[in-house]
């Protein structure tokens, strides 16, 4: 039988395992939870191929747990049923180590699907594993999400991607017999988009194609051989990612012819309306923001309207939103503003609010001086008292920079005229 290279090559143990050392290294908290062999139900995200399945797999072979397996694309709640009715009984009344249930793509099970997993997972039947490439916070039920542990997989690096090719070459007993020669290597990373899988099966496809005993791989080779980038949008492959970051970026960017044609390459391609919503969302207020906020209150709407309608009306509506999106006035500040504050949180730790603005519910507190010199803004003129409102370490430091737009040089003429100098606005 010929097994593909991909399959070849998969990993069996930990220590074969290439990437994720945050969570498989010796300090991981995988590693050690495997070690100790308390094993939580978990939930594995991250992007296509970089080996959510054979991670789930050596799991379940170094901990010596029965295995079973389901793709959410073709099982339904009878399959999950039956799958835990087995893993009872194989897990036994008396064993700690109940069976695993590995569920590849978990984000397609409907509500009443992941809610058949429930009771299993909640009275340890089995410890499940499910796999996403989908944030899992959207995507998975809050009743099940709460009883798993979310572990993001990093897609692979570049030293990662070569050194699974010196891997093919030195380790897999077919090529390791070849004369090959990787003389260039970025055409081949490039064309696997990180995706560990379509490397390998790429890489195989090349060497195949020689008819010779010396193989040479080139990026001009590479190119030339592999014929099948698709036009077509791949809702599982690189595609996905590939137009969902060139329709952001035609929206950022404010051309919205753009913005629509990949739109439609989406619709047309099955994605989820509400995948294509969420990340409207986030853009409305990562790369709009106050520059227009009605842009939020759009997308937030948008969304809730494709929930509703569903396919094929929600087209017109996310035409719509992504039209108004791409046709406004950008501005990022919120979000340099929350970075900027986020790492100030880092690198300053937990520091003291000012006495003045502490709550003060009870009479030791009232004693202590909390909130005794606090200014109440509305008992001033113009709704406005000058007082400190950020711990004494970091007073007057600015962390929001009104964008260069008509509402937030307005924002910036506010806060200028109240605090005069004070932030240098």
């Amino acid at each position: 039988m010929n097994i593909p290279l991909a399959e070849r090559l998969r990993p069996k143990t930990l220590n074969d395992y290439l990437s994720q050392q945050h969570l498989v290294g010796k300090e991981g908290m995988l590693y050690q939870q495997m070690k100790s062999g308390v094993i939580p139900s978990l939930i594995l995200w991250g992007p296509p191929g970089i080996g959510k399945t054979t991670l789930a797999n050596i799991i379940a072979n170094e901990s010596e747990r029965p295995f079973f397996k389901l793709s959410a694309i073709n099982s339904g709640v009878k399959d999950i049923r039956e799958i835990i009715d087995k893993a009872k009984k194989s897990g036994g009344l008396f064993t700690a180590k109940n069976p695993i249930l590995f569920i590849d793509e978990i984000h397609r099970f409907s509500k009443s699907q992941q809610d058949s997993l429930l009771e299993a997972v909640e009275k340890g039947w089995v410890t499940l594993i499910g796999a996403t490439t989908e944030n899992p916070s959207f995507e998975v039920i809050s009743a099940l999400l709460s009883r798993c542990q979310v572990y993001t997989l990093n897609a692979f690096s570049k030293s990662d991607l070569e050194a699974l090719l010196q891997r093919a070459l030195t380790e897999d007993p077919i090529l390791s017999k070849l004369n090959i020669e990787l003389k260039e290597t970025e055409a081949l990373l490039r064309l696997s988009g990180g995706d560990a899988r379509k490397l390998l099966n790429i890489f195989e496809l090349l060497v195949a194609s020689f008819d010779g005993d010396n193989i040479v791989i080139t990026n001009d080779l590479v190119m030339k051989q592999v014929q099948n980038k698709a036009a077509r949008y791949d809702k599982t492959g690189e595609q996905h990612y590939d137009i969902i970051s060139a329709f952001i970026k035609s929206i950022r960017g404010s051309d919205p012819n753009a913005a629509v044609y990949y739109l439609a390459r989406m619709i047309e391609g099955g994605e989820d309306v509400k995948f294509i919503a969420r990340r409207l969302l986030i853009l409305a207020s990562e790369d709009i923001g106050n520059a227009n906020p009605t842009a939020l209150v759009i997308a937030t709407n948008t969304f809730k309207a494709v929930s509703i309608i569903g396919h094929p009306e929600s087209r017109i509506i996310l035409s719509q939103c992504t039209t108004y999106l791409a046709t406004s006035p950008k501005s990022n500040a919120a979000y340099e503003a929350i970075n900027k504050a986020q790492q100030l949180v880092k690198e300053t730790g937990d520091l003291s609010v000012p006495l003045a603005i502490r709550n003060a519910p009870t009479k030791l507190m009232q004693e202590l001086g909390y909130g005794e010199s606090y200014k109440y803004a509305h008992h001033y003129p113009n709704n406005f008292a000058a007082q400190e409102f950020l711990p004494e370490e970091i007073a007057n430091t600015k962390l929001y920079e009104p964008g260069n737009n008509a509402r937030e040089q307005a924002q910036r003429n506010y806060l200028k005229a109240l605090w005069k100098d004070k932030y240098g606005y």
